[in-house]
């Protein structure tokens, strides 16, 4: 069996969206853009200096510009202060009072919770934001007061 140049191509794309598909590495389906160019040139009948030059400048510069995007995306907050992961973050509760250890006991959701007073936050009682959950405990700071 006599494969032709743009056959070579489209498998080696083939494999690399396959890779990608088992390893959730996108980066390879960025190379796998590039051997795509090099089957177009191939088809169009370019010569295999310029397939393989069309090839890796846009494999690599996919590659590239995926990563610079990457990396200038904002940051999702980490898990135990994230909303999107866990919806009890920026809700309010009401505390009586703090215990010397910092720790006190709330009600939210109908239930008791173990609270513990965020870090370099004062410990008075009152309105309070939960900032994070770790574990079952709540982390609360004072509510930020609104100017008028």
């Amino acid at each position: 069996m006599d494969w032709s140049t743009p056959t070579w191509w489209w498998l080696a794309a083939g494999v690399l969206v396959a890779a990608e598909l088992l390893s959730g590495t996108f980066y390879l389906l960025m190379l796998a853009l590039g051997c795509a160019a090099g089957a177009v040139l191939a088809h169009a009948g370019a010569g295999p200096e310029a397939q393989w030059t069309v090839a890796a400048l846009c494999g690599a510069g996919a590659t590239a510009i995926w990563h610079y995007r990457r990396a200038s995306a904002p940051r999702s907050a980490p898990i135990d202060r994230n909303r999107d992961a866990n919806l009890d973050i920026g809700e309010h509760v009401s505390v009586t009072a703090w215990g010397d250890d910092r720790r006190t006991r709330v009600q939210y959701r109908g239930a008791g919770w173990n609270a513990r007073l965020a870090p370099d936050a004062p410990a008075a009682p009152g309105a309070h934001e939960i900032v994070a959950v770790q574990g079952n405990e709540l982390i609360l700071a004072p509510t930020p007061t609104k100017p008028n």
